[in-house]
C-alpha cells in the first residue's frame, strides 16, 4: 500500500489516485443504473470524462474537451459485449481517454499492454514462472497472468496501447478472449471466464509507421471510435492550455502568469503547417513529415514555461517557446527545414505582431 508521502513522490498519478475525490462523489450522488462490476453509472462516466457538477457540489474538470456524442458512444460500446477501439492521429486524446475510461469504469487504469512490434503472445494471454514451473510442472502459482487475464478475473477494464503495432498473429490471440469471454490455459486443463465488467480498450494510429492491420474477424469484436483533431483554434487553445495547467502542477514548475497568446501562436504555427494552409485559407503550406499534434503543443509549451521560469523573467515569452516549435517541426534535416523556412519568410515574417516571435525562430534554425 501506497503512502501519502510516497504518493506526493510519484511524478504522474494514476487517473484514479489523482482524480478519487471527484470519482467518490460521482458515486455517492449516482442514482443511475450501473452495468455489473461498473463503479459508476455510464451517464456519470461520461460527466467525469467532460466535466460537470456531482450531486454534492464537487466540481468536475474536464477530462476531453470535445463531442459529447462520441464519448456517449465509447461509454455505451463498454457496457455491451463489444470491445472499444479508439482510433486517431497521434495527439488527439487516445491514450488519455483511455486511462479516464478505465478509471472511472473500474477505478483501476494499470492493466495495460503497450503494443510494439516486439509484444510477444505472452503480454495478451500469460506467461511462467520458469524456475517454479520447472521444479513444480504447470501450476496455477507458476502461471504468471497478463494485464488482460487479471482484467478477466477481476471484472476490470484491460487496455492495450498501440494494438496495431502488435504482430498479427499476437493480435488474433485476442479474438477468444473477445467473443467467448473465456481464455484458455490447456497446460492446466482449465480455462478462465471473464467475471462481468471485464471489457477491452485498444488505441490505434493507422496512419504510423509499422502498422498491422486488424484482421476482420479481430475487426468485428471491436466498435470503433475515431477521435479527431481539434475542430478549431480555440478548442485545441482550450486543450492546450488546460493539459499545460496540470502538467505544470503535477512537476511543479514555478507558478507563471497566464500565457494564452503564447499557446494560440503554438496552437496557430502546428494548426497551419498540419493542414497545409493558414487560417484565413489564403495561402497553401507545405506540410513537413512530424505529425504537429495537439500532445506536441503541450510538450512545447509546458518546455517554454519550464524555460520561463527557471531562465528568464517569469512570463512566457515568444522566445521561450521558438526553438521548441522549430524543434518539433524540423524532423528530417533537410526536407522538413525547407518546409520551416518558406513558412517562416513568406506567413510569420509578414504577420503582425510575430516579429519578435520571427527573430527568435530564426536565431533557434
Amino acid at each position: 500500500m501506497t503512502s501519502t508521502v510516497e504518493a506526493q513522490a510519484v511524478q504522474r498519478r494514476h487517473a484514479e489516485d489523482e482524480f478519487a475525490a471527484e470519482l467518490a462523489a460521482l458515486a455517492a450522488g449516482d442514482d443511475r443504473p450501473r452495468p455489473p462490476g461498473w463503479l459508476l453509472s455510464p451517464a456519470a462516466v461520461v460527466t467525469y470524462l467532460l466535466g460537470g457538477t456531482a450531486a454534492d457540489g464537487t466540481v468536475i474538470i474536464p477530462k476531453y474537451v470535445g463531442s459529447r456524442r462520441l464519448m456517449e458512444v465509447a461509454v455505451a460500446t463498454l457496457a455491451t459485449d463489444r470491445a472499444l477501439l479508439l482510433l486517431g492521429v497521434p495527439g488527439t486524446a487516445k491514450t488519455w481517454v483511455s486511462e479516464h475510461l478505465a478509471a472511472a469504469v473500474s477505478g483501476d487504469s494499470t492493466l495495460l499492454v503497450q503494443g510494439t512490434a516486439g509484444t510477444p503472445e505472452e503480454a495478451i494471454r500469460y506467461g511462467w514462472n520458469y524456475a517454479r514451473l520447472l521444479s513444480e510442472g504447470p501450476s496455477r502459482a507458476a502461471l504468471v497472468p497478463s494485464p488482460v487475464l487479471r482484467a478477466m478475473a477481476d471484472g476490470r477494464i484491460a487496455r492495450i496501447e498501440e494494438l496495431t503495432r502488435v504482430p498479427s498473429d499476437v493480435q488474433d490471440s485476442l479474438i477468444t478472449v473477445l467473443s467467448e469471454k473465456t481464455l484458455p490455459v490447456p497446460e492446466l486443463g482449465e480455462e478462465v471466464q471473464a467475471r462481468k465488467g471485464f471489457n477491452v480498450i485498444a488505441t490505434a494510429n493507422d496512419r504510423d509507421r509499422g502498422v498491422n492491420e486488424l484482421s476482420s474477424a479481430l475487426r468485428r469484436r471491436f466498435n470503433t471510435v475515431v477521435l479527431p483533431v481539434p475542430a478549431g483554434v480555440e478548442e485545441e487553445v482550450d486543450i492546450v492550455s488546460r493539459r499545460v495547467a496540470a502538467l505544470g502542477k503535477a512537476l511543479e514548475l514555478p507558478e507563471l502568469p497566464p500565457a494564452v497568446d503564447e499557446i494560440r501562436r503554438v496552437v496557430t504555427v502546428f494548426r497551419e503547417l498540419r493542414n497545409g494552409a493558414t487560417e484565413d485559407g489564403r495561402t497553401k503550406l507545405k506540410s513537413p513529415s512530424g505529425t504537429l499534434s495537439t500532445a506536441e503543443a503541450i510538450s512545447v509549451v509546458t518546455n517554454g514555461l519550464a524555460l520561463a521560469a527557471h531562465f528568464g523573467d517569469g512570463l512566457l515569452r515568444p522566445s521561450d517557446v521558438a526553438a521548441g516549435i522549430v524543434g518539433a517541426v524540423v524532423k528530417d534535416p533537410v526536407s522538413d527545414q525547407v518546409v520551416w523556412q518558406e513558412y517562416l519568410e513568406t506567413v510569420i515574417r509578414e504577420r503582425e505582431g510575430w516579429r519578435d516571435f520571427y527573430r527568435a525562430a530564426r536565431r533557434g534554425e
